[in-house]
């Protein structure tokens, strides 16, 4: 029996890195998940990961900030597994420049994609959430704790030059989880922050060159510079990046029953990292 079992999970992001590995370790626990990647084959072989362990996914692929996903996405969840129970707002990515540099497109994709986005699942959400509270109270059914994660970054916290874009997506993150703990309490929903420090993920590789990703037809640079990267580890108390599979732990603290009384807290997964 795992602590999750007759769960419902919704995971943006989850076709690879960080949150492929939450989607795995919720499905262990026993949530079912619902696997969204902005390409359907990522999102596929997550989906397949997880019932080669016996667990249960279905793809929801596309964009998290086009028109309509949200409640696509929340959809799938009530139609393939009957209900929604969990949340955890992970897509993302970042598009850096020195704000003399930074056109508007920089400034609104990245808003879009890390606090646009969640707000708008979390909005799509409501309507169901509320609904299968008040069902489990006419049934005189106990209503048990639901949970959203949000996920925010270091830069958030403190800023990092060349992100202005990002550091103010990320902290408008904290802000939104505050609220939403304050709005959704009474139907026993926690809302939690993670904060990411360095992780080992495709966008932090060590790259001499210019490594990039195509989102929606723009590439965008990703990578670290080597020497900047190992300057970067030595800052970190633990003396090293986290993997994938360590920033996918500190979500799932979040989606347990023991953390059923910890709400609109934000936790940074950053190896002792302090900004």
């Amino acid at each position: 029996m795992g602590k999750l079992d007759g769960r419902v999970a919704l995971v943006t992001g989850s076709g690879r890195g960080i949150g492929a590995e939450i989607a795995l370790q919720l499905a262990a626990e026993g949530a079912a998940v619902v696997v969204n990647d902005l390409d359907e084959g990522p999102a596929k072989e997550t989906v397949a990961a997880v019932e080669a362990r016996g667990g249960r996914a279905v793809v929801c692929a596309g964009s998290v900030t086009e028109d309509g996903f949200a409640d696509r996405f929340v959809g799938t969840a009530v139609d393939a597994f009957g209900g929604l129970d969990i949340i955890v707002n992970n897509a993302g990515y970042t598009w850096d420049s020195v704000v003399q540099k930074m056109t508007d497109e920089q400034w609104d994709a990245i808003l879009d994609v890390h606090l646009k986005a969640p707000f708008r699942i979390l909005r799509a959400a409501q309507p169901v959430i509320s609904g299968l509270v008040k069902d489990a109270k006419q049934a005189g059914r106990p209503v048990h704790c639901r949970k959203v994660v949000n996920i925010s970054s270091i830069a958030g916290l403190g800023g990092n030059a060349g992100q202005a874009n990002y550091a103010a997506a990320k902290a408008g993150v904290t802000g939104l989880t505050k609220a939403l703990a304050k709005e959704w309490g009474r139907y026993n929903v926690t809302v939690n922050t993670v904060a990411f420090g360095l992780i080992k993920t495709r966008l932090t590789e060590p790259v001499d060159g210019d490594a990039t990703i195509d989102v929606q037809g723009q590439e965008i640079k990703v990578g670290v510079n080597p020497d900047l990267l190992a300057a970067m580890e030595r800052m970190v108390p633990l003396g090293r990046a986290g993997t994938p599979a360590e920033a996918a732990g500190a979500v799932v603290l979040f989606c347990l029953p023991e953390s059923d009384y910890v709400s609109a807290q934000t936790v940074v997964c950053g190896g002792g990292f302090m900004i």
